[in-house]
């Protein structure tokens, strides 16, 4: 009882002491992990509800996907990979940091608002994590995906799940690697679990950090279409 009391009286100190992830400003509601400042830092911009690319006009669709879409439906992001999102971003990741799940998922939900606001974003079943191989998610503790999508699960009353999706191959990191080399790097890297025998699903958003040139997501969505799953979304927190 007394581990307890004590262990409950650190977390509220850590509540009422909490302060912006970026610049340590005392907050008002501190669930909320950054202040109006430094989330003002962060550029929205209008991007392509397919692809992400940033738009010049206010459609919904660039001109690339307007002819060649991606195998995604629809994507969400927040921003480009810039301060300080990228700064958040690399400490969730890289420096254990993980307790930055609430505050990046919290933004990348108010991005989903958005896209339900001004283009009628349907929700999806299921929340679909982007798995890490399991040496690798060892290595790091846990997958920040998966952190993400349980936020985000919570918040939308939408199951998140963390069990189809395997990675069967521990690939070399994809930074520094051109559009090719990130699909060769890809192959039989992913698979659909094979303990899992029926699949419900027909609408799932797939979760991830960051999308550089969207070879993971097209992966991922080739397996899921083979399921018969016909409408995929992406959800991430920035687009490079």
């Amino acid at each position: 009882m007394q581990q307890f009391k004590a262990s409950l009286r650190t977390s509220i100190e850590a509540w009422l002491d909490a302060g912006c992830v970026c610049c340590q400003k005392r907050l008002m509601i501190a669930a909320h992990g950054i202040c109006s400042n430094c989330n003002r830092e962060i550029k929205r911009f209008a991007y392509c509800g397919s692809c992400g690319e940033e738009l010049v006009f206010d459609t919904l669709h660039c001109g690339k996907c307007l002819t060649d879409p991606p195998p995604w439906q629809q994507l969400v992001t927040i921003s480009h990979f810039q301060p300080p999102l990228s700064d958040l971003i690399h400490a969730f990741k890289f420096q254990r940091q993980f307790q930055l799940d609430r505050t990046l998922a919290r933004l990348l939900l108010l991005a989903v608002k958005q896209a339900q606001r001004a283009h009628g974003l349907p929700l999806p079943e299921v929340l679909l994590p982007v798995p890490l191989h399991p040496l690798r998610q060892w290595q790091r503790g846990y997958n920040q995906a998966g952190l993400l999508a349980q936020q985000l699960s919570h918040w939308l009353n939408i199951p998140s799940d963390n069990r189809l999706l395997q990675r069967l191959r521990h690939t070399p990191p994809q930074r520094g690697l051109d559009s090719k080399q990130r699909r060769n790097n890809l192959k039989k890297a992913f698979a659909i679990n094979p303990k899992i025998s029926e699949i419900h699903y027909r609408s799932v958003a797939i979760v991830d950090d960051v999308i550089t040139t969207g070879a993971t997501m097209a992966e991922l969505c080739r397996l899921l279409q083979k399921c018969g799953i016909t409408q995929i979304q992406v959800w991430c927190l920035c687009r490079t």
